[in-house]
């Protein structure tokens, strides 16, 4: 039995081969392009489809925007968190430095100007630290760290870089006392810069200003004047600055007039000090001639009653 070959329905129908439409097509690109290349003519064409397609492009592009710019924001910010700890962490460790700095500075301007006092007595000035200030309300001491190991004596000045704060008075192996120049029980020899009238600056005690007493109500003084020591005790070199005259009250109705004083010295915050030695000894005092006044007296009397 002879079959005949099946025709396949028209909707099935392929038109030319692959292979056909391959050399076509290849054969139109080279065509165009060579066209495109030579004469320019597709210029238009590409602008027009680029016009067109455009807001496809962005419409496509836009999700993926969003998203990169969502993470930058989070990741942005993250980096923000993270260098703001950071640089809080290291405002919190440079504070004490920084709230320090002004004090080191004026440290370092004191510890200049004690330099400066220092090269004024070479070979005979120490530099020392305040320990401590006496326990006892009731006087005005301090306690340096350096004693008679390092040469501390009793009886030698103690100054900062602004004028005398007092006197050693009592030295241990590796510290010493120093009274200062408030204590009710010190004295010192000072003169008035101004015009040269000396007198001697006692201590008061905790809370009140030192004074210079036994002044007759005529002296000329003036608040505001600055007293040296005056160098006659031998104990303070001469020309240190010891106080500022604060006040002067001449109607007290006593014999002497009521001067009070504030110290120019940081008696009672000073921290960096200096002992000086104390200079050449001064000569004895000569001996009172009483037998030879009493001779001259006697044989006085016995020629009167000759």
């Amino acid at each position: 039995m002879r079959t005949t070959p099946v025709e396949p329905p028209p909707f099935f129908h392929r038109g030319p081969s692959p292979l056909t439409r391959l050399t076509f097509f290849g054969l139109l690109s080279i065509a165009l392009m060579f066209a495109d290349t030579r004469f320019g003519y597709l210029e238009g064409i590409r602008t027009a489809v680029a016009v067109v397609l455009y807001p496809l492009q962005r419409a496509v592009q836009v999700p993926g925007e969003a998203v990169a710019y969502v993470a930058g924001y989070f990741a942005s910010k993250s980096d923000l968190e993270a260098e703001n700890a950071s640089l809080q962490a290291s405002l919190t460790a440079q504070a004490p430095a920084a709230q320090g700095y002004p004090m080191i500075v004026d440290e370092n301007k004191r510890l200049k100007a004690l330099l400066d006092v220092q090269a004024r007595y070479p070979g005979r000035a120490t530099a020392v630290g305040v320990l401590y200030t006496g326990r006892d309300p009731f006087t005005q001491k301090l306690f340096i760290d350096k004693g008679g190991d390092s040469g501390i004596k009793p009886g030698e000045a103690v100054i900062d870089e602004a004028g005398v704060v007092g006197q050693v008075t009592r030295v241990f192996p590796h510290m010493a006392e120093v009274t200062l120049v408030t204590d009710k029980d010190h004295a010192v020899p000072v003169k008035v810069e101004r015009n040269g009238v000396r007198s001697v600056l006692y201590g008061a005690g905790a809370g009140r200003s030192p004074e210079l007493r036994f002044m007759p109500p005529s002296a000329d003084l003036q608040p505001g004047d600055r007293l040296l020591t005056s160098g006659l005790d031998g104990t303070y070199p001469a020309g240190l600055a010891v106080a500022r005259v604060a006040t002067v009250d001449r109607d007290t109705g006593q014999i002497f007039a009521r001067i009070t004083c504030a110290p120019m010295a940081g008696v009672d915050r000073s921290e960096h000090l200096l002992v000086i030695g104390q200079a050449t000894a001064l000569p004895t005092r000569p001996s009172e001639p009483v037998e030879a006044d009493t001779a001259k007296k006697g044989s006085r009397r016995s020629r009167r009653g000759g």
